[in-house]
């Protein structure tokens, strides 16, 4: 026997083993697309033998990956039983975190929220804010009725960038101490869930494509007004982050202020933006963002003088969108966003004047949620990777 002939006979079931799980692979994801589907079904679409197909289904349900969800009679032929992803196989954690508030959801491997909880952020320092994310999730978690161990992966969206080698976020600036060395980590340590880190931008964008109305859009910019300003792109389904994950951070464009000191965007296009022109033109008491917007829908005229003062704001950020990303979507969200009706007119009118490229425009579909649901979207991704490679080898 030649020497080549050994190494062939050695390497042949470890050929057969990763064979197997391709195929495997390949029949859950495509069973995911689908929503379920017969074994010929599952033929046709993946080009595999029948017998493959059947033995590669045995293989996913031994493991507990997927199920029988029902039959299919035809008019001809026979009734064949259809198959789906079992979405209780595993879960995966979402969360946002938010000056004023903390989001957070478990779902199941279909993406199907199964509890959540939105508390509010009355924390004064990084470490009760910690904390709170910490109790809130486990509450979440104790809620879902999923064992623990079952919830395999978790997405936090924060304000600012994460830096992977320094263990932080940076830029963080209105989350005072949020920026702390190692405050994620006691957090992974003390949830026992693996944590990834995001820009909530990012996730708001991703969230947007996932579930909203930047579905199917090949490159589109979601634009957060809120507490601050960020933006995050999605190009072809994907993130686009930059060298150094700073992509989107607009906030720190220089803006040409009235202020003595050096202006940003963010300055100018923002909720306090909306309040402080509000208290110029005239409006005077407790005023919040949503207030203002408020006593614009009531004709108030200063209010409705801020509004449109923001609006041409705002324009200013798509023009700048528009010509660095050529999108074929600009999605506005975040606090400011939900008041979209009031701010679209005023945005599109001053835009006319500012350049010529003019992207189409959207509110955000999601509102409040888009940060939470594009943690997880996020985290399934990892989630479903995971829990197919647990289940396999297990099985």
């Amino acid at each position: 026997m030649a020497a080549g002939d050994v190494v062939e006979q050695q390497e042949q079931p470890w050929s057969r083993q990763r064979l197997r799980s391709t195929n495997e692979r390949l029949l859950l994801d495509r069973l995911r697309a689908l929503g379920s589907a017969s074994r010929a079904q599952l033929a046709r679409e993946t080009g595999l033998s029948k017998p493959t197909v059947s033995s590669a289904l045995a293989s996913l349900e031994s493991a507990g990956l997927v199920h029988e969800v029902g039959t299919h009679a035809p008019e001809r032929g026979r009734t064949a039983v259809l198959y789906a992803p079992d979405p209780a196989a595993g879960y995966a954690l979402g969360i946002d975190v938010g000056r004023g508030w903390l989001r957070v959801a478990v779902a199941d491997l279909d993406g199907t929220l199964v509890a959540r909880s939105d508390v509010r952020n009355r924390a004064r320092g990084s470490g009760a804010m910690a904390d709170l994310l910490v109790s809130t999730a486990r509450q979440v978690v104790a809620n879902s009725g999923v064992d623990p161990a079952e919830v395999v992966h978790g997405v936090v969206g924060t304000p600012g960038v994460y830096d992977e080698r320094q263990r932080r976020v940076r830029y963080a600036m209105h989350l005072p101490g949020w920026g702390r060395a190692g405050l994620f980590d006691r957090m992974r340590e003390e949830l026992g869930v693996p944590l990834e880190v995001h820009n909530d931008a990012n996730l708001a964008a991703l969230g947007e494509y996932t579930y909203g109305v930047g579905a199917g859009s090949r490159l589109f910019a979601y634009i957060m007004i809120g507490t601050g300003l960020g933006m995050g792109v999605v190009s072809e389904g994907r993130l686009f982050t930059g060298a150094h994950g700073l992509a989107g951070e607009i906030g720190f464009l220089p803006w040409p202020g009235q202020r003595p000191e050096p202006e940003r965007l963010e300055d100018a296009v923002s909720g306090v933006a909306v309040v402080e022109a509000a208290r110029r033109f005239g409006m005077t008491g407790q005023l919040t963002a949503k207030s203002v917007f408020d006593a614009a829908r009531q004709g108030d005229q200063a209010a409705v003088a801020a509004v449109r003062l923001e609006g041409e704001r705002i324009a200013h950020t798509v023009a700048a969108a528009a010509a660095v990303l050529d999108p074929d979507l600009v999605v506005l969200g975040g606090g400011v966003g939900h008041s979209v009706d009031l701010l679209l007119r005023p945005v599109r009118d001053h835009l006319r004047t500012l350049s010529p490229l003019r992207p189409k425009l959207a509110p955000s579909r999601l509102g409040e949620d888009a940060v939470l649901l594009g943690a997880v979207a996020t985290a399934l991704g990892t989630a479903r990777d995971l829990v197919f490679e647990r289940r396999s080898a297990a099985s």
